[in-house]
């Protein structure tokens, strides 16, 4: 199918692994040049390399992204270098062990400060744009409370809460703000693989709690996000899409 995206372009904050990065691999599959940071130099090397096998074009940088002034001028530079912005998509998270009072200023600063500052550095940018759309990462803690971290599971509720009153605001701009919200996914080195490696029963238990019977893959998140970020989705926004395997039961009136 074509998503008509190719030659769109798109800013992604952290995307050198993880759920991040397989969403840059499917943008880049589709046409999209892209802009992406993470912290680690190594990391982002490797990832650009594999971004540019696609073809178009790929700008990378190591950047700090709890630096709110290197945040603004990496974005700044990064629609510079593109020609614009039409995608932007912040994948950072402190995530973090259970609630200590370091853990919830982590969890404020990154997860939802870091993402506001995304975007609001952005908005000049994407503005511009006649198919703006800006997807914001959530997590099925944030719908269902379970044993995830409880700092990690209130910030993520509040930035999903944020998007919603986002695409409120910014709709009549043409600007789309839609939330994915993935369930349990694994990734390789990611907590899930740990978690499997040094709490097996925990990891058997909630495959078992999934009704797919398995944890789900980064390319299918990836896939919802891209998909967001599409014209096909043009009349899609304000939404939070549950992508989990049917593991969290509620009715969605």
């Amino acid at each position: 199918m074509d998503l008509k995206l190719k030659g769109r372009k798109a800013i992604l904050a952290g995307a050198s692994k993880g759920l991040g990065r397989a969403t840059a691999e499917l943008l880049a599959a589709e046409g999209v040049d892209i802009a992406f940071c993470a912290r680690d130099q190594a990391g982002v090397d490797a990832a650009a390399a594999a971004l540019r096998a696609h073809g178009g074009k790929v700008e990378a940088a190591s950047v700090d992204l709890t630096d709110p002034a290197a945040y603004k001028a990496w974005i700044d530079a990064s629609a510079a270098a593109l020609g614009g912005c039409d995608i932007f998509v912040s994948f950072t998270s402190a995530k973090g062990p259970p609630a200590s009072e370091e853990t919830w200023r982590n969890a404020f600063e990154q997860d939802l400060m870091g993402v506001w500052r995304g975007i609001d550095a952005v908005m000049p940018h994407i503005e511009q744009s006649d198919a703006a759309s800006i997807v914001v990462i959530g997590t099925t803690v944030a719908i269902e409370p379970s044993f995830g971290p409880q700092p990690y599971a209130a910030i993520k509720a509040a930035l999903v809460h944020h998007a919603s009153a986002l695409a409120q605001r910014l709709a009549p701009k043409g600007i789309r703000v839609n939330s994915v919200s993935p369930g349990a996914i694994f990734i390789e080195g990611g907590d899930w693989d740990k978690i499997k490696q040094g709490r097996p029963e925990l990891y058997e238990k909630t495959v078992a709690g999934v009704p797919m019977g398995r944890l789900g893959r980064p390319e299918e998140i990836a896939a919802a996000i891209t998909f967001l970020c599409s014209p096909l989705s043009a009349y899609t926004t304000g939404a939070n899409l549950v992508v989990d395997g049917g593991m969290v039961k509620r009715v969605q009136f």
